[in-house]
């Protein structure tokens, strides 16, 4: 943990200011800098990020034009059943500037009342009832590191020092995780790296608690506590800079991409505890199959002859070995509040 590394001005300021005289963040704190921070962020400042574009980072399922939001409006209506989609509001939480700065739903023929649109940082309004649906929204929120040393957890931290970023181990943890400590494993290899995905659960939380009934959905990439705890010794926080994945987290802050797999069986929880019906998780490919068929046969049918482009995209968002398996889905109903 001796690497170092030299923020721009604008995120040498951020941290000073958070970290005050002792110049020491948790990682889950560095990284909220360097993503939300309003003048030094990732995602705050104005710049191009989705897209397939070499100006860009990375690109999403949005990129692949207005199929992707026509496949969500044809699962979100079957997944309502008898419930009327012309009652509900369709509301997009984590809009990102770029391939379809509006939602996926903008263009797309719907059957629900209105699609809302609400960019990251955006106050969470949402009327009732409603279909709540993010893409990749869960897997950018902050994570705290922990790595397994000599018999017990430690969490890692970011220290700043003659204007450079180095990663220490704290010699406490935060309280956060100090809370989670009698569920974490009791043993694991020396050198276990395990990366908690707090912030998303209490995002989730937060969502759930809002008083609103209706359909949540939830693409992201994400694992079950077992697997975090168990299969994925090197963490899952990964950066991600002009099409690349990257494992230096603490290069150029607030110029790459940071990200972290959710913990699917938290955010689950966190609707439950809100009265919402027992949640399901399905791949990405599952779902858009079992829920937009009826979308997927119109287009094979009107695009018989060829290989167009239209049905690239969907292969693109259904074959295993691109978006069909990386990525999952959780949904839940909800038809009244608690």
């Amino acid at each position: 943990m001796t690497t170092t590394h030299l923020p721009s001005a604008e995120f040498l300021g951020a941290f000073s200011r958070a970290a005050g005289p002792g110049a020491v963040l948790s990682f889950a704190r560095f990284m909220e800098l360097a993503l939300y921070d309003p003048g030094a962020g990732y995602y705050t400042r104005r710049r191009r990020r989705i897209g397939r574009t070499a100006g860009a980072d990375f690109f999403t399922a949005t990129s692949l034009g207005p199929l992707f939001g026509e496949l969500v409006a044809e699962a979100c209506r079957s997944l309502l059943g008898p419930r009327p989609a012309a009652g509900h509001t369709a509301v997009e939480i984590g809009v990102e500037p770029g391939d379809r700065p509006e939602g996926v739903l903008a263009g797309v023929a719907h059957p629900f009342a209105a699609a809302l649109a609400l960019p990251l940082g955006r106050p969470l309004a949402i009327p009732s009832p409603a279909i709540v649906f993010s893409n990749e929204l869960f897997d950018a929120q902050p994570c705290h590191r922990l790595v397994f040393r000599r018999g017990r957890w430690r969490e890692i931290g970011v220290a700043l020092a003659a204007d450079s970023l180095r990663e220490i181990l704290l010699p406490e943890p935060t309280p956060e995780v100090a809370a989670m400590l009698g569920t974490l494993p009791a043993a694991a290899p020396e050198g276990y790296h395990l990366d908690l995905p707090l912030a998303a659960g209490r995002l989730a939380a937060r969502i759930a608690a809002l008083p609103w009934t209706g359909l949540f959905v939830a693409f992201d990439y994400g694992k079950s506590w077992l697997e975090l705890a168990e299969d994925t010794p090197a963490g899952t926080v990964r950066a991600y800079a002009h099409h690349a994945q990257g494992n230096d987290l603490l290069a150029r802050p607030g110029e790459q991409d940071l990200t972290g797999h959710v913990c699917w069986d938290w955010i689950g929880a966190a609707l439950t505890a809100q009265g919402f019906g027992k949640p399901v998780l399905e791949s990405q490919e599952a779902f858009l199959v079992h829920h937009a068929g009826p979308a997927l046969r119109r287009l094979t049918e009107a695009e018989a002859g060829g290989l167009s482009g239209r049905k690239l995209a969907a292969l693109q968002l259904l074959h295993p070995g691109n978006m069909g398996q990386k990525f999952q889905v959780l949904w839940a109903l909800r038809d009244t509040l608690p």
